[in-house]
């Protein structure tokens, strides 16, 4: 499984073959071997050499970031991909992947999050796993729960397909979102995450292999919940300043039939329901 160490070439082989002569101003041709742009094609749009291209998608180059930023615009990159381009570039030039040090997060925003009976929140870390959940994310799903894992259960348990209404768009959002969090994230954890993803779903491999890349901060579930029916939560990504761990929020737009039922699935979990 190729893991960020390995994916340079493949990145920017997959955007060359996404990419049509057309959409960059070159004729299409009769007779092209390849789909999407060539090797030399790239390089001259870039201003470069195919040579010193070619070494670029072998490894054996450390580009400077104007001749990155070249590229990407070439193969018509957005910000987020760009941004994971020079993450790549960065790390085959250090041969291994660049780790940060892992730092700690406040045991005091549990009581914070616990106080927010009626808003569920999970603070999750470096490999997306919840270290910290209050009792309405954990009415939501187990998945949200202290030791759940929302990527790996989305595309490893089956129930999640009838729990989540927007499955499929939902998954291919997560991959796009993860590829990014996973460039400006390393952690050998999410690494093994990735990979165990990798050997066991094959629809996750799928989207992993178009090397899609964005960066997510909210966004929209659809859920079938077992308890109350149909939610459609509004959910946002939060940085904790000082650490490297990822508060996730949820809730409901005020007044819909949404907050209905998740104000009655989160009272169940209050401490006045206990």
């Amino acid at each position: 499984m190729p893991t960020r160490n390995a994916t340079l070439a493949e990145f920017l082989r997959q955007h060359r073959a996404k990419l049509q002569p057309s959409a960059v101003g070159l004729p299409e041709g009769r007779r092209r071997r390849v789909t999407g742009l060539r090797r030399e094609e790239v390089a001259s749009l870039a201003g470069i050499s195919p040579d010193y291209y070619h070494r670029i998608e072998q490894g054996r180059e450390r580009p400077s970031d104007q001749v990155l930023d070249a590229i990407a615009r070439t193969l018509l990159l957005s910000p987020d991909a760009t941004a994971y381009l020079r993450n790549l570039a960065a790390n085959h030039a250090a041969r291994q992947p660049i780790v940060r040090l892992q730092r700690s997060i406040d045991p005091a925003l549990q009581d914070l999050i616990d106080n927010w009976y009626s808003s569920p929140a999970s603070i999750y870390d470096g490999s997306l796993t919840a270290v910290m959940a209050n009792g309405g994310a954990a009415a939501l799903s187990d998945s949200f729960a202290v030791g759940g894992n929302p990527v790996r259960s989305l595309f490893l348990d089956e129930r999640k397909r009838e729990f989540y209404r927007n499955w499929d768009g939902l998954t291919a959002w997560a991959v796009r979102g993860l590829r990014d969090f996973a460039g400006h994230h390393p952690d050998p954890r999410l690494d093994a995450l990735i990979d165990e993803l990798h050997t066991r779903s094959a629809h996750f491999r799928k989207l992993w292999a178009t090397y899609d890349v964005r960066s997510h901060s909210r966004g929209l579930l659809l859920m079938n919940h077992p308890q109350v029916g149909p939610l459609d939560l509004h959910f946002q990504h939060l940085g904790l300043r000082g650490s490297d761990h990822i508060m996730v929020v949820y809730w409901a737009d005020p007044g819909s039939p949404s907050e209905v039922a998740l104000r009655a699935l989160t009272e169940c979990r209050s401490p006045s329901a206990v």
